[in-house]
């Protein structure tokens, strides 16, 4: 029987039906402004990786172009995200940057994979409480990331692994630079002041005064931080580390095509990294992609379309030498809350950045190392779910035990290792909560019969609670009838029909029988087609 493929339609076509120039000056508009956004975050997740600045600005350009022309929502926003900086700047470290790029271009292809096979909905079943640990876990690890550029301290290289880290921070606080943490600590306290400017414009007098207050109010935060401070650092000629002075500044012209060096012995080695970067991508995305229907207003988005997206957008960037991409949530609420309508504004978004570097590129030699700490700094607390911590008793254990243990496996060890025990974790749990729910209830006995009730669901993690029933059968004396009220009992799989069957020939064995009352459909169906019912049907009522 052949696999029903979803079907390849981005959202593109269904929006430029009917498009009008009212909506294209929306579009424009948004963006522009989520470009403007776009810039300093991709210098800065790419840095932050162990990259160089351009990787990001190239993976915001190509991704956010091709998973707006052929993803499944209206306004999703793609690019380098904060998420990946964790997992980016380990794979450098053990593998070198050519298995980097492997491994996202094999990450794309499983994406699309898993959209063409229609398994975008399977993101939905990952516990949300596995989502709060990692994403916690990933938002303190690029916070302790940033802590040596925010401090401005004199450390050649920083290991990848959590202890390691802070052992060599501690090492050398002595080397804290005050220019730096100056800057840090005022791009870090200007985005956290800059979004009220932008809920309540300031109040002056005059129109012109006024509209230019507006104006000035609805510039993205972390542009201002990082022209501001720029101009800052140079004019008074801070001491401090740049862009220019650590990286020699990015190309003044687009990316070139170029083959990684490929082995099949390389993609297994890298198979774990691989399932991770694709793992993560697909999340992100989807949940961005549910962020923004549920703001926007606009038309759901189609998992499926978006995954194939986002997998063909990861496969084409690493040969342009940049980075792992997804759905960045930061940029697609920005773009919502700036008027976007359709995947028009991604396609502007990145056609600013191409004119951004092409044009400002010399300018950006003399940007701060600290501000780009600072305003990752930023991006790692927003990205916490951190009053979900705050509010842990009000869980179950099982809750907290998936939420902390994802957590604590993502800080000590690595995302790839705390998604796999998560996971499984969650399985064990799930199998053992549904295991409690079930119950065997004795509801009669006499010398010719014994009556039990089931409820729940009998399965593989439940069959040890149906012993009573074989004990009381193998302890009384010869032809007891055993009857078995299924009303209650809502599912049944092959373990549990293996345990009735045992009952069943227990009771023949002794000359009595089995009889079963109250069938529901699953179960009576899983016992017709293994013939069990066969045996029992003339015992049933």
């Amino acid at each position: 029987m052949p696999v029903p493929l979803a079907s390849f339609r981005p959202r593109l076509l269904d929006a430029l039906k009917g498009y009008s120039q009212e909506r294209f000056v929306k579009d424009a508009g948004a963006g522009i402004t989520v470009g403007i956004v776009a810039l300093p975050l991709a210098m800065a997740f790419a840095i932050a990786s162990g990259l160089q600045p351009e990787a990001g600005i190239w993976t915001a350009i190509i991704a956010g172009a091709l998973v707006s022309s052929l993803g499944g929502s209206s306004v999703q926003i793609a690019g380098p995200a904060g998420a990946f900086i964790v997992i980016v700047y380990g794979i450098l470290e053990r593998y070198g940057l050519a298995n980097l790029l492997i491994s996202t271009a094999c990450a794309g292809v499983l994406m699309v994979l898993l959209g063409l096979f229609k398994l975008g909905t399977l993101v939905r079943y990952v516990p949300v409480s596995i989502v709060v640990g990692f994403t916690n876990g990933i938002a303190v690890l690029i916070a302790l990331s940033q802590v040596k550029d925010f401090l401005g301290l004199r450390v050649e290289k920083m290991p990848a692994d959590f202890f390691s880290q802070l052992i060599v921070l501690g090492s050398h606080l002595g080397t804290i630079n005050l220019y730096a943490l100056g800057l840090a600590l005022a791009c870090l306290v200007g985005l956290c002041v800059w979004p009220r400017l932008f809920k309540a414009p300031p109040k002056v007098k005059g129109m012109p005064m006024r509209n230019a207050a507006r104006l000035t109010s609805r510039l993205p935060g972390p542009i201002v931080a990082l022209v501001s401070l720029t101009a800052l650092a140079y004019i008074a000629s801070f001491p401090v580390e740049t862009i220019g002075s650590r990286f020699g500044g990015i190309p003044q012209a687009l990316p070139v095509f170029a083959l990684p060096d490929f082995s099949w012995d390389t993609v297994r080695l890298l198979f774990a990294p691989t399932l991770t970067i694709a793992f993560l991508g697909a999340i992100e995305s989807l949940l961005c992609a549910r962020v923004a229907d549920q703001i926007s207003g606009l038309p759901r988005h189609d998992p499926n379309q978006e995954l194939m997206a986002q997998g063909i957008a990861n496969f084409v960037v690493p040969f342009f030498g940049g980075m792992p991409a997804t759905g960045t949530i930061a940029r697609t609420l920005t773009n919502v809350r700036a008027g976007a309508t359709s995947p028009i504004s991604g396609l502007v978004h990145a056609l600013s950045l191409v004119v951004i570097v092409l044009l400002a590129a010399p300018l950006a030699v003399h940007v701060p190392l600290p501000v780009l700490a600072g305003v990752l700094m930023y991006v790692a607390w927003n990205m916490g779910e951190w009053r979900e911590l705050l509010r842990f008793r009000q869980y179950s254990n099982h809750y907290k035990l998936l939420m902390f243990g994802t957590f604590f496996l993502t800080v000590v060890f690595d995302l790839t290792v705390a998604l796999q025990v998560g996971l499984i974790l969650a399985c064990v749990l799930f199998v053992r909560r549904m295991s409690s729910l079930f119950r065997v209830v004795e509801t009669s006995r006499d010398a010719k019969s014994a009556s039990f009730q089931l409820y729940g669901s009998l399965f593989f993690g439940a069959v040890a609670k149906v012993d009573p029933i074989l004990t009381t059968i193998e302890s009384a004396p010869q032809g007891l009838d055993i009857r078995l009220d299924l009303q209650s009992l809502q599912s049944l799989d092959h373990s549990g029909l293996e345990v009735l069957e045992q009952l069943h020939k227990a009771a023949v064995l002794r000359g009595g029988r089995m009889v079963l009352t109250g069938l529901n459909a699953q179960p009576r169906e899983t016992m017709e087609r293994s013939g069990f019912l066969a045996k029992v049907d003339a015992s049933i009522p």
